[in-house]
């Protein structure tokens, strides 16, 4: 698993302070989005070629550590 936390920057004045990969101005949101939209990988990188694999790697690993705590919260 891609240990997102090198990927994934939260920065109190870029995107309203929403988890945004590698300091871009492309959210976490933005790519689970298009990822739950039907876009393939390719096609995320095509449209966005500043991103690599493991910047959308680390989305979905990113999601899946939040989930895990939100469920860990609400037991």
């Amino acid at each position: 698993m891609v240990n997102y936390k090198e990927y994934i920057t939260i920065e109190s004045g870029k995107r309203s302070g929403k988890p945004c990969i590698r300091g871009l101005r492309i959210t976490v949101y933005d790519i689970l989005n298009m990822l739950a939209d039907g876009m393939t990988h390719k096609e995320i990188l095509d449209d966005y070629p500043k991103l690599n694999d493991e910047d959308i790697l680390a989305c979905l690993a990113f999601a899946a550590e939040r989930e895990n705590t939100i469920r860990r919260l609400s037991a």
